[in-house]
């Protein structure tokens, strides 16, 4: 168990063991150096719900995705820890991609609007996706998507095999 910062006597939000309960089979933990900073980019760029956040922890909603942040220093711990406050990359060669309702082009000028680093601009590509890259605070880069045509066929949206 890592470092808190949260004040003695503040109630988190609920806990652990219940916020865990409640994940869906896939979801996120991302450490960040700074919970507010990210949860704002979340907010801000991804138009993410935010359930909960404080010095330590922020739990998210990015569409579908569960998504936690974590403070590094909540992870002092564990053997990332001298790499993370070193400032090594993080997420290097992970892409977290979302693909549904958020429009790529939207989340583009929303990312610029508030300093957020877009890696590649908003294109249509052809694997199917109208997708944006974008890159939180801390570096860890989404593709933000909706399906294009071909790929939306004259049904719509096929399952994957």
């Amino acid at each position: 168990m890592g470092t808190k910062q949260r004040p003695d006597g503040t109630v988190p939000w609920m806990p652990g063991f219940r916020y865990g309960a409640l994940l869906p089979p896939l979801s996120l933990n991302l450490l960040v150096t700074d919970t507010q900073r990210s949860v704002d980019f979340y907010r801000d760029v991804l138009e993410a719900e935010i359930h909960y956040c404080d010095v330590d922890f922020a739990a998210v909603r990015v569409g579908p995705a569960e998504v936690m942040l974590h403070a590094d220093h909540t992870h002092d711990e564990h053997p990332w820890h001298a790499q993370l406050i070193a400032g090594e990359t993080r997420g290097l060669g992970a892409q977290l991609r979302l693909l549904g309702d958020l429009d790529p082009d939207e989340v583009e000028r929303r990312a610029t609007e508030a300093g957020a680093t877009v890696v590649a601009p908003a294109a249509d590509k052809g694997h199917g996706w109208r997708e944006v890259l974008v890159r939180d605070p801390d570096g860890y880069e989404w593709a933000i998507g909706r399906l294009i045509d071909p790929a939306l066929g004259p049904a719509g949206p096929q399952p994957a095999p």
